[in-house]
């Protein structure tokens, strides 16, 4: 049984990224949370209920956390609580451990600001830039083309297209097509 979390702090060190035996990602990483607290008396700020996380994320994720994300960033993450089992090879005896497994994370926009990149994944890039290359010269030389391949609307995303009738002049709507 596993408990879901969200962690908001921030990464102890870089990314660790391995590869199992098949090449599929693993990244590990420490996540450090806790929370600050202002002294009544002093009224100085301090860090209290100081935690260091350890999580794992797997596949696509873990090449975006490598690719992403760096030491000292602050990121916001949600995964399920596990309990890690192992034996101490040197002495024998059981060890366990509490750590996250990642199914989100992002930086945290609360200090940073950040500007999303959409990875590509195998198939889904693939067909896009067949779709890309089938268009070909045509986009480049008609102005009117589409800019997204595999669309028939035209680039300004179907709005004042002719003949959706309540317009003025020209055959024109200036209303939403929705």
């Amino acid at each position: 049984m596993s408990s879901n979390i969200t962690l908001t702090g921030r990464l102890t060190a870089a990314p660790d990224v391995r590869f199992t035996a098949q090449g599929m990602p693993i990244a590990a990483f420490t996540i450090v949370t806790s929370r600050r607290v202002k002294d009544p008396n002093t009224s100085e700020w301090s860090d209290a209920d100081t935690t260091y996380w350890d999580c794992k994320a797997f596949k696509q994720l873990a090449q975006n956390i490598a690719d992403s994300l760096d030491k000292g960033v602050e990121v916001v993450a949600t995964g399920r609580v596990v309990q890690e089992s192992w034996e101490d090879k040197q002495t024998g005896a059981k060890r366990s451990k509490m750590a996250v497994l990642i199914d989100a994370i992002g930086p945290s926009l609360r200090g940073a600001t950040a500007r999303v990149t959409k990875a590509g994944s195998g198939q889904g890039q693939q067909a896009y830039q067949a779709a890309r290359q089938q268009q070909g010269q045509a986009s480049a030389e008609d102005p009117w083309a589409s800019g997204t391949p595999g669309t028939q609307q035209p680039a300004g995303g179907g709005w004042g297209q002719q003949g959706q009738g309540g317009g003025q002049g020209g055959g024109y709507d200036d209303s939403p097509p929705f």
